[in-house]
């Protein structure tokens, strides 16, 4: 497994590299949005980082679920995994988003329906990794964590929907289809050049995590036998 981990991860680092690189290049070259200003360029990364954000959770949701149905660790690892860089997009959207909402709504934080959604997601995954660290028994703390975080998941569709169900001060979705997209013109190229980057780089990250969780525990495992046999 590590092994095609390592094939997949130079791959997925090259094209994520050369996607951001470009990303990059298409959001300087970009005009100014004619109500934002310079400020729209921080949802080229906002929003693709919001994206990966609920997108890693999707992935620890069937993570989870196939490990509860099928006990097989690989699944584990890369439920472990999807936490730890859900947690990162999840960090930074809402860091990026209080950039971005400091000029246009005139306050660092808003205890909007879309950002607080947001915050309990950030706090779901600091959870999951808090209830891993706590639970000696690995199998405990993987069936835990699961569990967790299938139940967590309720919080995804309140978080996509938030702008719709309730008046908020968040602007509607950047683009859900050609008939409800807020982001037109020449902004729009950016946005799905660096939606693509973000999500090249989201997948390099998981990669390269669960390479580094299923060799930590491999490495732990020897450790484990190298003790029993001296205590014997």
């Amino acid at each position: 497994m590590i092994k095609w981990f390592a094939k997949v991860h130079w791959l997925l680092a090259t094209a994520a590299v050369l996607s951001l690189l470009v990303g990059m290049w298409l959001v300087l070259a970009a005009p100014q949005d004619y109500q934002q200003g310079n400020a729209v360029r921080i949802l080229y990364v906002h929003v693709p980082a919001a994206k990966m954000a609920l997108l890693s959770y999707v992935v620890l949701t069937i993570a989870s679920a196939l490990y509860l149905w099928r006990r097989k660790e690989m699944w584990d690892i890369l439920a472990e995994a999807a936490v730890s860089v859900g947690a990162a997009f999840t960090a930074l959207t809402l860091a990026s988003g209080s950039i971005w909402g400091k000029p246009m709504w005139g306050a660092w934080w808003a205890w909007d329906a879309r950002l607080t959604s947001m915050l309990v997601l950030l706090i779901l995954f600091m959870g999951l990794m808090a209830l891993r660290n706590a639970l000696d028994d690995p199998h405990k703390s993987a069936r835990a964590t699961a569990v967790l975080a299938l139940i967590g998941a309720a919080d995804l569709p309140i978080i996509h929907f938030s702008v719709v169900w309730w008046r908020t001060l968040h602007q509607p979705p950047s683009f859900d289809g050609p008939a409800k997209q807020t982001i037109t013109g020449e902004l729009l190229p950016p946005l799905f050049v660096m939606s693509l980057a973000f999500f090249l780089l989201g997948m390099w990250l998981l990669v390269l995590k669960s390479r580094e969780i299923a060799a930590r525990r491999q490495w732990e495992a020897v450790e484990t036998e190298r003790l029993e046999r001296n205590h014997a």
